[in-house]
């Protein structure tokens, strides 16, 4: 990364979230080399229909890479539009070919599909974000697919499951993630060449309709793009909303993850612990925190995704007629900033899931301590099928079960097995052998390790896919 000029403001996606990868695909640098490939690759096309000579296609290419981004920031100042100060750059720079750049063209001719090659570019790397995640996922499903631990519904002890299933939840929902973005990438069109309108009536006037279509797919067939069927001056702002759709999703999928990260870090839980360095500081006055910091961030960059996603839909809807501007401003910030914390969001989770610290003893430990509550429900089950009343049972075990809740806030064990084992009205129906045998968490996680294993083979396959 080259050395910031921290004497301005510099935004934290220059530098602290995301990759340097995804920075270079947004920078100017980025954008003004793919613009130029755009107008060589149009003069290109041209020359075969005797609008640009070899001559001056060669005087483009030869200096396409010669880019001055000073100078078109000055030349900018002056025009107040920035594609038309791209392309008084490089005419200076192509004294011989500078006079056919855009030929036909409008702007969005260039800005959309530019877009839309660095949209593309910035899915595949999410693309690769998310498939590494799912592998790291799969690892620990499998690793935990049978350790039970205490379910929690309501934030309150429920009934056991296995750690395993647990994390099969986050990565079945980073699955429909891959999905959808399956979905996004085949609807990834781009405007193409059709003029300011979009009626390609600029191209029709310099060729004719045939070649005005069949200048446009070759052009787009060079740059690995589809063109849409119907557009006005700007490509279809539906197509961005799909984009955003897709980054908020995946961040949902990790807020969920990381929130409950925190939760179970936090004490009276207590049985995961996210990475912590050696020489990791917790608080700045506090030595001994050890706080959820990944997790942490991982929410608050995601809550910053979800704001942003809102800019799409209103692009999509406030682009009035055949174009205005209250899409330009927000798409040179929303857009990119989005790709870099969607990204920084999937590789602080891949840390968090990789180091992963599973306390063993507190999971046995809280299991040991709710799990017995959890028994109530097949003992209900058992009792009914024995002759037992099932409303009378019921508030039998609902009892019970408060009496040794109530144990439990006075600092006493967990009796639960002793007060099922006494009762007699339980007896008529159960051996003590059998209620030992239903306390067994184990006769309480259903079929969660195999379909947690299930899932483990459906991502294997989809990421090889």
């Amino acid at each position: 990364m080259s050395k910031q000029d921290f004497t301005t403001y510099q935004s934290p996606f220059s530098w602290r979230y995301g990759s340097d990868e995804m920075r270079k695909i947004w920078s100017e640098e980025n954008k003004n080399k793919l613009r130029r490939k755009m107008w060589v690759e149009l003069a290109s096309a041209q020359t075969a229909y005797g609008l640009v000579s070899q001559e001056e296609l060669d005087d483009l290419k030869n200096h396409q890479d010669d880019i001055d981004i000073d100078r078109i920031s000055e030349i900018e100042k002056e025009t107040h539009h920035d594609v038309v100060a791209a392309i008084k750059e490089f005419a200076e720079k192509a004294p011989i070919g500078g006079g056919k750049i855009h030929l036909g063209a409008t702007s969005m001719d260039i800005v959309d599909n530019v877009d839309t090659l660095r949209t593309k570019e910035s899915l595949r790397i999410i693309e690769n974000h998310i498939k590494t995640l799912l592998k790291t996922f799969s690892t620990q499903i499998e690793k935990y697919a049978d350790l039970p631990c205490i379910g929690y519904t309501h934030l309150q002890p429920a009934e056991p499951t296995t750690m395993g299933y647990r994390f099969a939840l986050y990565a079945q929902d980073l699955l429909e993630d891959l999905s959808f973005l399956q979905f996004v990438k085949t609807h990834l069109k781009s405007k193409g060449l059709k003029g300011a309108v979009g009626t390609q009536a600029s191209y029709v006037s310099l060729l004719n309709k045939e070649q005005a279509e069949e200048m446009e797919q070759n052009v787009m067939s060079r740059l690995g793009l589809d063109p849409v069927l119907i557009a006005n001056q700007v490509g279809p702002r539906k197509i961005d909303f799909f984009v955003a759709q897709l980054l908020v999703s995946i961040a949902q999928t990790l807020y969920k993850f990381a929130f409950d990260v925190r939760l179970m870090q936090s004490l009276g839980f207590g049985e995961w612990q996210e990475p912590f360095g050696e020489k990791q500081v917790g608080s700045s006055a506090m030595p001994f925190k050890r706080n959820p910091r990944k997790a942490e961030q991982i929410c608050s960059l995601a809550r910053y995704v979800e704001s942003l996603s809102s800019n799409a839909w209103e692009n999509a809807s406030l682009s009035l007629l055949e174009r205005t501007l209250d899409d330009s401003a927000n798409r040179r910030s929303y857009i990119p900033e989005m790709f870099l914390a969607t990204e920084d969001i999937l590789t602080s989770g891949h840390k968090i899931i990789t180091g992963l610290v599973i306390n063993e003893n507190q999971v046995k430990s809280n299991l040991e301590k709710y799990g017995p509550f959890a028994a109530t429900e097949g003992i209900l089950m058992q009792t009914v099928k024995k002759g037992a009343n099932r409303q009378e049972m019921h508030e039998l075990l609902r009892e019970i079960s408060l009496q040794a809740w109530s144990d439990m806030q006075n600092n006493k064990s967990n009796a639960m097995k002793e007060l099922l084992q006494k009762n007699e009205t339980l007896k008529q129906y159960l051996s003590d052998d059998e209620v030992t045998k239903l306390l067994d968490v184990h006769s309480h996680i259903g079929t969660a390790p195999e379909r947690a294993k299930q899932l483990v083979a459906m991502i294997t396959q989809a990421i090889n896919e």
